[in-house]
């Protein structure tokens, strides 16, 4: 008997997953389909990417459906468009073989005409983002009065980009559903109290750890100084010449200007972020899947739903402030089984991150020295004989051209003729690495304006800021009026006030985040820029209200009261791939 047909799938859907090549189920799927399938039990999986949750839920959903009938019995729900489209091509997939099962994604940068028109054919199983969705329901084009199955894929993201309220319409307008499937790589209080409020004796499901990491990925960390970043990662690239790597920062800004810096220096790279339109995105994600890109270059929130096999190797260019996200970024790699390196560069400062995330995520993390510039040579020549010695010379009328190349090198050793080759393969190697810096350096000490760090004004101890920044008499403390209420968490906060002001993260000290306000430490000679940039922005239809926490810097028209920008923010989740 199969692997698979032992959990109960019918003859269909395994001939579909063996056509797919897959023969023995995941940890997940064995834990997961046997309960799904009674089609009456709520359910909670705990697992992380990459460990086969699309098959969990989406075998038992397909045998679950009722052909015969031609309205929506299904719904599943997703953070991205990105994972919409994925989800649905796996279900694609696995309903090869069965017959008169219908599925829809529907999602925003797309035509909602269209995904309307296709609605009303008769479709069993949906899958949308939130923001798509709710605008459907408003729209009275689905009724979710007939869906038996409520299934919320990576709910921890849906909730950590602001769809809490989403979720929680949907599951109160699906009030004739018989189970609701919760999947999700980590397990916060917000996640808990979607189950508390919505599930009754739920099975819950673990995969590893609760918050851990993928036990086939190898975490490794280094230490440089701040403005050796970019040097940093750069020789880290050029040390592991196979990659095939997403690298993550916290801002658009970094993406974009590291991507540039990159790409000038002949590296396949491109930045997603969210200033691209659904166009560019698309464009820039089929290249990087057909592998013509060698490196991806993201933040955190224009890389949500990204699920691309192959990945050798995630880069944090900077740690991310919240821990979780760690997870989901170090996920993207060791999928399916594969081994995946997660490489971290950090500043000496961030080294107590380090062992926060060794202990939330149950993993090993490795001290490694950056390579230096000669072994950077070392490993590209050993690489490029290894390329050279496997190379396929069985196509093509060589035979015919080798008469001629005997003759114009009758006069020279093969050692020559390997020095030639090398030498065009390698002199521009030879020559950026010829004075490398050694940037291990553990003995430097902080110096005015290295690392972009200010100087104590006035004397006397600093507190040093989990965002590098110093809390003294040079900062000022700004407030705002959003909060984790609005959506966010310490990463994507940051993120979003560092892209509306287009600032530098070097200039902020410590962030404070209530539920509906928080408060900024920042240089005093950027508070007036990052006000003026936001105060008066409209964000989720109430306008943004910035200033300083002990007054003092006035807001742009405070004599006739804050002027309301023009510019309008979208729903969340076209917001977050603009």
């Amino acid at each position: 008997m199969n692997a698979f047909e032992a959990l109960g799938l019918n003859e269909q859907l395994v001939s579909a997953v063996t056509d797919m090549g897959f023969e023995t189920p995941s940890e997940i799927q064995q834990k997961a389909i046997p309960v799904l399938l009674s089609g009456t039990t709520d359910f909670i999986g705990l697992a992380q990417t990459g460990t086969g949750k699309t098959a969990a839920f989406g075998l038992p959903l397909l045998q679950l459906i009722d052909p015969s009938q031609r309205h929506a019995q299904a719904l599943i729900v997703c953070p991205t468009r990105e994972l919409c489209l994925q989800i649905t091509n796996d279900l694609e997939k696995f309903k090869k073989h069965s017959k008169n099962i219908f599925t829809e994604a529907v999602y925003g940068g797309a035509s909602i005409m269209m995904q309307i028109r296709n609605l009303k054919k008769g479709v069993q199983i949906v899958v949308a983002t939130p923001g798509r969705l709710i605008d459907l329901i408003e729209r009275k084009a689905i009724d979710l009065q007939k869906v038996k199955y409520v299934v919320l894929d990576e709910a921890d993201e849906m909730l950590n980009m602001g769809f809490r309220d989403d979720i929680d319409f949907v599951l109160k307008n699906t009030i004739n559903r018989e189970s609701t499937w919760l999947f999700s790589a980590t397990m916060p209080p917000e996640v808990r109290a979607i189950s508390k409020n919505y599930m009754e004796n739920h099975k819950e499901v673990t995969v590893g750890r609760k918050n851990s990491s993928n036990a086939n990925i190898d975490h490794q960390f280094f230490v440089v100084s701040a403005q050796h970043r970019y040097e940093a990662l750069k020789r880290l690239i050029d040390f592991n010449p196979g990659m095939y790597g997403i690298i993550f920062t916290r801002t658009k800004i970094d993406a974009q200007e590291i991507s540039e810096r990159l790409a000038k220096a002949g590296y396949d790279i491109e930045a997603l972020h969210g200033d691209l339109t659904q166009q560019q995105r698309d464009k820039v994600m089929g290249r990087f899947r057909s592998k013509s890109l060698q490196l991806l270059i993201a933040t955190d929130v224009a890389a949500r739903g990204i699920d691309v096999d192959g990945v050798t190797h995630v880069i944090n260019f900077e740690l991310p402030d919240d821990m979780e996200v760690y997870t989901h970024r170090s996920g993207r790699t060791g999928r399916a089984g594969k081994t995946g390196i997660c490489l971290s560069i950090c500043h000496s400062r961030e080294t107590f991150k380090i062992r926060s995330l060794e202990k939330m995520i149950n993993a090993q993390f490795h001290k490694v020295d950056i390579p230096s510039g000669k072994d950077v040579c070392r490993k590209q020549f050993f690489n490029f004989m290894d390329t050279l010695m496997q190379a396929d010379v069985s196509h093509g009328d060589y035979e015919t051209y080798m008469p001629d190349l005997m003759e114009k090198f009758a006069g020279v050793s093969k050692e020559e003729v390997l020095q030639r080759v090398a030498a065009l393969e390698f002199d521009h190697f030879l020559k950026y690495y010829e004075n490398a810096e050694d940037l291990n350096r553990s003995d430097f000490k902080e110096k005015r304006g290295r690392d972009n760090i200010k100087p104590d004004v006035g004397g006397g101890n600093r507190e040093r800021s989990s965002f590098g920044g110093n809390r003294n008499s040079g900062y000022t403390r700004l407030f705002i009026n959003l909060g984790t209420k609005d959506g966010f968490y310490k990463a994507s906060f940051l993120q979003f006030i560092l892209d509306e002001s287009n600032l530098k993260k070097e200039v902020l000290g410590k962030i404070d985040m209530r539920d509906m306000n928080s408060w900024i430490e920042i240089d005093s000679a950027e508070a007036g820029t990052m006000i003026k940039a936001i105060d008066g922005k409209r964000y989720n239809n109430r306008t943004i209200r910035m200033n300083e926490a002990d007054g003092g810097f006035k807001r742009p028209n405070d004599e006739g009261g804050a002027r309301e920008r023009k510019r309008i923010y979208a729903p969340k989740e076209r917001r977050s791939f603009r």
